[in-house]
């Protein structure tokens, strides 16, 4: 395999598990700390988002790797500028928290678009953001540890323990739900 081949599976493998990571965490303190199980089942969010309890919710943590390389792929005509550039990570953060969040390219909740154009109340955008900000925060950090510091083999165990214990979580989370796995 060319040396150009394995920097861009690195790259690749940096931005997923950056992003599964950060999207677990960031998921996990939603749920737990911002009470996102009883805000889903309310009555305006019921009516476009799953309960937590639905297996496919459950199966989401998995399923992220899948994004990651989708963010990836976004992402890799600009990788010099955010990962060589001096400030990258920066201006990986603003567009990431910019195009995802603020102004999405639809009325999403949190958005300027959604604050404009949809008949949610206040409260239901600003509960977004400070799972967008640990999202963005986690992102931009772990892909920050993972390129400074890519040659220590720590970086590559925790990377590939870290990812491997959120996806049995997920698929066994998700089997539970299914109720293939009891209590």
């Amino acid at each position: 395999m060319t040396e150009k081949k394995i920097n861009l599976l690195k790259y690749f493998w940096q931005v997923t598990y950056a992003h599964t990571i950060a999207w677990f965490v960031a998921g996990v303190f939603a749920v737990f700390f911002l009470n996102y199980e009883d805000i889903y089942l309310s009555d305006i969010p019921s009516s476009f988002m799953r309960p937590v309890s639905e297996p496919i919710v459950a199966l989401g943590s998995f399923l992220q790797i899948f994004r990651g390389l989708i963010i990836g792929l976004i992402m890799l005509p600009l990788r010099k500028v955010f990962f060589v550039e001096k400030h990258g990570f920066l201006k990986l953060a603003g567009i990431l928290f910019g195009f995802s969040l603020i102004s999405t390219f639809g009325p999403t909740w949190g958005s300027f678009d959604g604050y404009i154009f949809t008949k949610l109340p206040v409260m239901y955008h600003i509960i977004a953001y400070p799972e967008a900000i640990i999202y963005f925060t986690l992102f931009i950090g772990i892909l920050f540890v993972s390129m400074k510091y890519e040659h220590k083999k720590i970086i590559a165990i925790l990377s590939i323990l870290f990812t491997l214990i959120i996806i049995f979580i997920s698929i066994s989370s998700y089997m539970t739900a299914k109720g293939y796995i009891t209590n």
